[in-house]
């Protein structure tokens, strides 16, 4: 039987292994770049999955619990960016409609960074890698990787209802004006237009499309919908003029819904 030892390697050949390699961490995946200056420092490692989906992975070669921040900020530049990267590197086929993915490699993960992990909403896969070389030939570095599975949330009982999302605003001012808007906008279109609350907004839908988000702060609140140019913004409503403005685009928004269905 051949023997063979553990062997640590340097981020740098840690990179490189995975460069010439990315399938053994995850089938069809398929390599990018490696350590891409972007406005957050450089970037360890950027991939596109079998289903053409955006990855951004971060490397340790030892167990680091800043790795997860560290990610963050990167998937952050880099899902604000995703349009322009698709571009970049066109012939790698990336659909930027895709939700970009999070990789965090490291030999082992702290139960802290895994607890932590199973409260962030994005699409975030950890995996663990040990290399080995057979004693013979210790310049032939294998690498083997695990996927580790991030524990469960616990289960939700929470209701979302409309009344629970006003109460949020402490100023009775600002929560009548929104309860207000929800009531002039549902006589739009009685039978199409869908008012519901979310965990932290109320979406206001159009024939199952959504028009805006309401967003209750504690004395204000803030309007999620397209501006004139057809992009999504937010409109904080500070004064009756900012109502006034964001219902026009509201307005002109449902009507081009309404054409449309």
């Amino acid at each position: 039987m051949r023997k063979y030892k553990v062997i640590d390697v340097s981020e740098r050949q840690l990179e490189e292994i995975i460069r010439k390699g990315p399938e053994l961490i995850e089938e069809g995946l398929r390599y990018i770049d490696h350590q891409k200056r972007t406005q957050r420092g450089p970037l360890d490692m950027l991939f596109v999955d079998s289903g053409k989906a955006l990855v951004v992975a971060e490397l340790k070669v030892v167990e680091d619990d800043t790795m997860l921040v560290q990610g963050l900020d990167y998937y952050d530049y880099i899902t604000s960016n995703v349009e322009g990267y698709a571009r970049a590197y066109r012939e790698k086929g990336i659909d930027p409609t895709q939700r970009t993915r999070l990789f965090l490699i490291a030999p082992s993960f702290s139960v802290s960074l895994l607890n932590r992990c199973k409260w962030v909403d994005i699409p975030i896969s950890l995996f663990t890698f040990q290399c080995i070389a057979f004693e013979e030939n210790l310049n032939e570095i294998i690498p083997i990787f695990r996927e580790v599975a991030i524990p469960s949330r616990p289960a939700s009982v929470e209701v979302y209802t409309l009344e629970k999302r006003l109460d949020y605003i402490t100023e009775n001012k600002a929560r009548k004006t929104v309860e207000a808007l929800l009531n002039e906008v549902k006589e739009w279109d009685r039978e199409n237009v869908l008012i519901e609350p979310t965990k932290y907004d109320i979406s206001v839908k159009v024939s199952g499309s959504v028009l805006a988000y309401i967003a209750p702060r504690r004395k204000h609140f803030v309007i999620y919908t397209y501006d004139s140019d057809d992009e999504w913004k937010g409109f904080p409503i500070m004064s009756d003029e900012d109502l006034n403005n964001a219902k026009i685009l509201l307005k002109n928004n449902y009507e081009k819904y309404r054409q449309t269905t």
